[in-house]
């Protein structure tokens, strides 16, 4: 049922079958999303932490005018909202964008963790601080990169994320997002990201139609995006 969660675990460091046994036993029950659900809203008290095991989810937040930033999306075998454990609300929102299987942990099983398995415990802190560098590298796209960069960066950064447990054929994958959901990720109007997605197809980097991705030209497309995935912390080391 974890098995992607301990595929991106031990990218970056052991996890003992022992271990791997502890991590089985904090999930207490599955749940499904539908599409389109914010399943946790900003302020909302909470007791549990959510694994996503299938699909697609994101962090969001609003303008009262109804402009939505996303700030960064989820693929199966990440802890979607593993912060909440210490924060025990959330300053955002999170949404399924597509259908969606979830892991319900409580947070008493994670502070039995925090108190039996120190290993663990700094192993998911390290990921936690991973989310964080995932933030930064976000910011920098909204802040300084030009359009074409900012899609190119995203698209990148999804082909290493999902390669890394197993939703890649290669060059290429499926990512359902709307252009409305691609603009909200990377801070454009939907018809400019249509532009940009057209001039990639187009120069042929990138193809990205009806919620498939097939990239054409990875070095031009890491080029673009001066990508670099030393902020994704992908070797493997003792944490």
């Amino acid at each position: 049922m974890i098995e992607k969660h301990l595929a991106k675990l031990r990218a970056r460091d052991e996890v003992s079958a022992e271990e791997e046994q502890v991590l089985r036993a904090l999930v207490s029950e599955v749940r499904e999303i539908p599409a389109k659900t914010t399943f946790i809203r900003a302020g909302q008290r909470l007791t549990t932490s959510t694994l996503l095991l299938e699909g697609l989810m994101c962090r969001y937040k609003d303008l009262s005018d109804g402009q939505r930033q996303i700030s960064e999306l989820h693929v199966a075998g990440d802890f979607v909202d593993l912060h909440s454990f210490t924060l025990k609300r959330l300053d955002h929102n999170l949404m399924a964008l597509s259908a969606c299987k979830i892991a319900v942990v409580p947070h008493e099983r994670l502070l039995a963790l925090s108190h039996e398995h120190p290993h663990l415990t700094r192993l998911y802190w390290f990921t936690t601080n991973m989310d964080a560098a995932v933030h930064r590298e976000w910011e920098l796209s909204l802040g300084r990169r030009s359009a074409i960069a900012r899609i190119a960066h995203l698209l990148a950064e999804m082909h290493v994320r999902l390669g890394l447990v197993g939703l890649t054929h290669g060059l290429e994958f499926r990512l359902p997002l709307t252009q409305v959901d691609l603009a909200e990720c990377v801070g454009l109007t939907p018809v400019h990201v249509n532009r940009t997605l057209k001039l990639l197809r187009e120069e042929g980097t990138v193809d990205m139609q009806r919620g498939r991705v097939r990239i054409l030209d990875l070095a031009r497309l890491h080029a673009i995006a001066e990508f670099n995935p030393q902020y994704l912390y992908l070797e493997s080391e003792p944490r």
